[in-house]
């Protein structure tokens, strides 16, 4: 009896280690099939809920005619800008062509001052005076040259109307002997304002001459014109008109250039 009894117990043993083996194989068994058939296992309720449909828009195409209307609208827009810059390079390239004519021309009439100041020849300036300033300013352009034909230079007439000092202080070639003693007399005692200038034939003639070492010829004529002996002094009074004439010709060139620069 005392063998019997263990070998019933190792027989137990036994039988549950080959039960535990079964389940363990049935358990691994069970779990490669409901992998590989994905309907058992939705009926049996461990399969993973299915995932929602995905929405997929589709962008309806456009038709034959909107699409040409596309294209038309994208090509104005771009022939508009271009047709913008086109402007601007127009607008700057005239620009840059007024500032070249104006320069020319202000060349043209400051060479042609300082050749009639000088008292030489215009030379080939008579033909580029006449090509920027002939058609606005003919009677300008024809003063100029028919002066450089005949230069009279500033110091000419300064240096000439000091040599005429005695002339100019004395009477008209046909005074009389009793006109140039009323004259001589009348100069003696002059009745005027403190501030208003002499009257006195000598002091219009510095005032005279002062005005020509300054440069302004034309109130020197005008002094000049007031002494009693202007009328000996015809050839320096046309001298000085034609200088005078001249370069009011050159002051209108000049503004001309700066106005309009040219032609």
């Amino acid at each position: 009896m005392s063998n019997g009894a263990p070998k019933r117990a190792r027989g137990w043993t036994a039988s549950l280690a080959w039960v535990l083996l079964l389940l363990i194989a049935g358990a691994a068994l069970a779990t490669w099939g409901l992998s590989r058939w994905e309907s058992a296992a939705r009926f049996l309720g461990v399969a993973p809920p299915p995932s929602p449909p995905v929405a997929i828009r589709t962008v309806p195409q456009a038709s034959p005619g909107a699409q040409a209307l596309l294209a038309d609208a994208a090509a104005a827009s771009r022939i508009a800008e271009l047709e913008a810059r086109l402007r601007a390079v127009e607008s700057a390239s005239r620009q840059a062509a007024g500032s070249v004519g104006r320069a020319d021309a202000l060349l043209v009439a400051f060479a042609s001052r300082r050749a009639i100041d000088r008292g030489v020849p215009l030379g080939y300036l008579e033909g580029l005076l006449a090509d920027r300033f002939g058609e606005q300013n003919p009677r300008a352009v024809a003063a100029i040259i028919t002066a450089s034909r005949d230069p009279v230079t500033l110091e000419q007439l300064t240096a000439d109307y000091e040599q005429l000092e005695p002339v100019l202080r004395r009477g008209a070639p046909d005074e009389s002997l009793w006109q140039g003693f009323k004259r001589e007399i009348g100069s003696l005692v002059a009745v005027r304002r403190a501030n208003s200038p002499s009257g006195k034939p000598q002091a219009r003639y510095e005032r005279a001459l002062a005005k020509l070492h300054n440069g302004h010829v034309d109130a020197a004529l005008a002094e000049t014109m007031r002494l009693p002996g202007a009328p000996r002094a015809e050839e320096w009074v046309s001298r000085a008109r034609r200088y005078v004439v001249a370069h009011r010709a050159l002051d209108e060139v000049e503004s001309a250039a700066l106005l309009a620069g040219g032609r």
